[in-house]
């Protein structure tokens, strides 16, 4: 082999004593990854050791008290509802479109179908949806209201096996502070539990129509938009009242609710039921206004204008006015009713109050100048003239 043949050396060949450039570089990104580490900045899933979770805590048995509320809301929370208040409207097409107007809360009151609400849940809609706690629609048929106690009834084809109704309790014993809990849809949010206390009693709030709801229940358990007509419930789990208004300058939670009494729920519904409205007792006159009275010099009574033929007064013997042979006027001035005096036409209305049809009750009349006693029959108010007592 010549010299020519002979390859030449590289010339890049590591001369003895000395580190190539490579080795170099593996040692400064050594020694940057420790001090890094040693500084924090690596991310944490680059720790060679991995981090556990920590082992859970045994809680043990659940309070007394929180046993009971869960109780109470599983037990209750398959008759409450959900509904829809629908308005009909017609598109540019002229196609039929039933458009959600509000949403509230109902609750079961039987095992027909009938569900108890506010009447304002359902006053701005021509229709209403009832959907039950298992989410299943249900179109409802109106059965009747009384928006003087803001109180409402429709009635849905469900089976009864799906209806769940709400055991029924009372009012007329009920104690500021005892323990109460609603529920309900606030805003939409379905099935929600709140609880507080009874805050007060005999409270008095004003109805859709601007009537006096007396004997309201004040609760601190939350209640917002969406609450109204859903059951308030004392801590056996009964229905004591119909959540129906709350007092705040913002429109939503304020430490303030109101709930209609059961036992005006109680007495209420079933007529609702029946009848479709609340048949109101009236005496079957028509009465003259204070004004009137003024004038003729009657300070005291209410003048008897007109007796409905076959009515309860006619029965009972109060007379009209009529004027005799020698033209002088004769006049009833009603007095006294259900044993309370009566001065103007507001104070019948609250003589009649709380009573019933087919009630007998004491009348005291004032004729040409003598005291009559006499005893009538309430009727239904509908029979009446519209300035009947007890309108």
């Amino acid at each position: 082999m010549s010299a020519a043949d002979v390859p030449p050396q590289s010339t890049t060949e590591a001369k003895p004593g000395t580190v190539s450039s490579s080795l170099v570089a593996v040692l400064l990104i050594a020694v940057a990854a420790i001090m890094m580490r040693q500084a924090g900045l690596f991310p944490r899933w680059f720790s060679a050791a991995p981090v556990a979770p920590r082992s859970v805590t045994p809680r043990g048995d659940l309070a007394e008290s929180e046993k009971s509320t869960i109780e109470i809301f599983e037990t209750a929370s398959p008759g409450v509802v959900h509904i829809t208040s629908l308005a009909v409207r017609r598109d540019l097409n002229f196609n039929v479109l039933r458009l959600p107007e509000g949403t509230g809360t109902g609750f079961v009151w039987d095992d027909q179908g009938h569900i108890v609400t506010n009447f304002h849940v359902i006053r701005a809609g021509n229709s209403a949806r009832v959907t039950l706690s298992d989410n299943t629609p249900w179109a409802a048929k109106l059965i009747g209201v009384e928006p003087d106690k803001d109180l409402a009834v429709l009635k849905i084809d469900a089976p009864p096996d799906k209806l769940k109704p709400i055991p029924l309790g009372t009012s007329g014993d009920l104690k500021v502070g005892q323990s109460v809990f609603a529920i309900g849809n606030p805003f939409g949010l379905d099935q929600t539990l709140t609880t507080g206390v009874i805050s007060g009693l005999g409270r008095e709030i004003q109805s859709q129509t601007d009537q006096t709801i007396e004997g309201v229940i004040q609760t601190d358990a939350a209640i917002n938009p969406g609450n109204s007509g859903g059951p308030l419930l004392d801590s056996a789990g009964r229905l004591i009242g119909v959540n129906t208004a709350i007092y705040s300058p913002s429109g939503t939670y304020a430490g303030i609710g109101f709930a209609v009494p059961v036992d005006i729920v109680n007495d209420v519904v079933p007529q609702l039921i029946q009848y479709g409205k609340i048949e109101r007792p009236g005496l079957g006159v028509t009465l003259a206004g204070d004004e009137v009275a003024q004038r003729l010099g009657i300070d005291s009574g209410v003048l008897v204008l007109k007796v409905l033929d076959g009515s309860s007064a006619m029965e009972a013997g109060v007379r009209p006015p009529y004027q005799d042979r020698l033209g002088e006027w004769h006049f009833d001035l009603i007095v006294s009713l259900a044993g309370q005096p009566i001065h103007k036409v507001d104070d019948v209305s609250a003589a009649l109050k709380g009573r019933k049809v087919g009630e007998t009750v004491p009348l005291t009349l004032l004729r040409d100048g003598e005291e009559v006693a006499l005893s009538i029959t309430l009727q239904p108010l509908q029979r009446s003239l519209r300035l009947d007592a007890g309108r």
